[in-house]
């Protein structure tokens, strides 16, 4: 468990020497620690101007989008959903895409994808719980109509965006990176992507009351209503700042939690800090790749599929669908 910990951060030393521009470990570790290795500035501008911040923008998202899906899984009791079920991820695409048509800014897309995330899950909670005996499967149809309706405010922008500049950009945003991602993404998203994953792993051993049932959480003692705002609410904003920062990127939320059952099983105070540990060090190593396998980047949410829907089909082929 401590070594999934630790390893994001091992992972993202690695990751400052791998690019185009190749950099040693000895020239890393002189930028931090003064050792008395001379440093091109080059190298230094590559390492605390880009690779830095980008690296741990993907350990964030990628940790926050894995305890997010482990949660929800947790919270409807089914493997097969994932943090953009109530309809999140649709919803901060709509914003950014509206920031990115208006105001031409990733700044404001970053600020309007945030809000419009939480938006759209509160109207899927408004509707799906509306009445004190709803069902989570009403939770979940509501999360489609929301995510549906998004969806197609999202293809409106896209026609209505100008075909030869703002709807290449809003296009390749959508598809998930971090190219633009900066240390003001990191002081934006940062400390709610934290808080809220800390919040979810708090909250991680009444998840494994919850996965008992409604009825049997009660007998418990616990005020399931009161958990599932909880949850969902925490779950929610850590995917809507994950989405402002790398866009939508898929499969991190629905794979990485199926991962970490695999090794350590569905006790969820074990499960979802492995969740945290896994995620950040996959879509660290998925952004690795996207920048460095072509000339041209790669969207993250190409290669997390590519990967994703493979692992996922041996998954279901090797248990049946059942999930225990």
């Amino acid at each position: 468990m401590w070594l999934l910990l630790c390893l994001p951060l091992l992972s993202l030393a690695v990751s400052l020497c791998i690019g185009r521009f190749a950099i040693s470990i000895q020239e890393v570790m002189a930028i931090f620690i003064p050792t008395g290795t001379d440093v091109e500035a080059v190298a230094k501008s590559v390492v605390l101007g880009i690779r830095l911040p980008r690296g741990i923008a993907a350990l964030l998202v990628g940790a926050g989008l894995a305890v997010s899906g482990a949660a929800f899984q947790g919270l409807f009791r089914n493997p097969l959903v994932g943090p953009s079920i109530l309809g999140v991820a649709q919803g901060a695409g709509f914003g950014a895409a509206l920031g990115l048509l208006i105001a031409d800014s990733y700044f404001v897309a970053n600020i309007l994808a945030f809000l419009f995330g939480i938006i759209a899950v509160s109207m899927a909670c408004f509707i799906g719980l509306k009445k004190s005996n709803s069902s989570l499967l009403m939770l979940v149809l509501a999360g489609i109509v929301i995510g549906a309706v998004f969806t197609a405010l999202i293809s409106l922008v896209k026609y209505t965006a100008d075909p030869e500049e703002k709807l290449p950009t809003i296009v390749y945003w959508l598809m998930g990176g971090l190219s633009s991602a900066g240390y003001r993404d990191l002081l934006f998203a940062g400390p709610i992507i934290c808080i809220g994953s800390a919040v979810l792993v708090a909250l991680r051993w009444r998840l494994n009351v919850l996965a008992l049932g409604e009825e049997a959480a009660r007998s418990f003692g616990e005020d399931t209503r009161l958990l599932r705002f909880a949850i969902i609410g925490a779950a929610t904003i850590v995917t809507s700042a994950c989405v402002a920062v790398a866009g939508i990127v898929g499969w991190v939320g629905l794979l990485v939690p199926h991962i970490g059952r695999m090794f350590l099983g569905p006790d969820h105070s074990v499960l979802l800090p492995a969740s945290l540990g896994i995620g950040a060090c996959y879509l660290l190593i998925i952004d690795v790749i996207a920048r460095t396998a072509t000339t041209a980047e790669i969207p993250l949410s190409i290669l997390t599929a590519l990967v994703g829907a493979p692992f996922f089909a041996w998954l279901l082929a090797r248990t049946g669908g059942k999930w225990s």
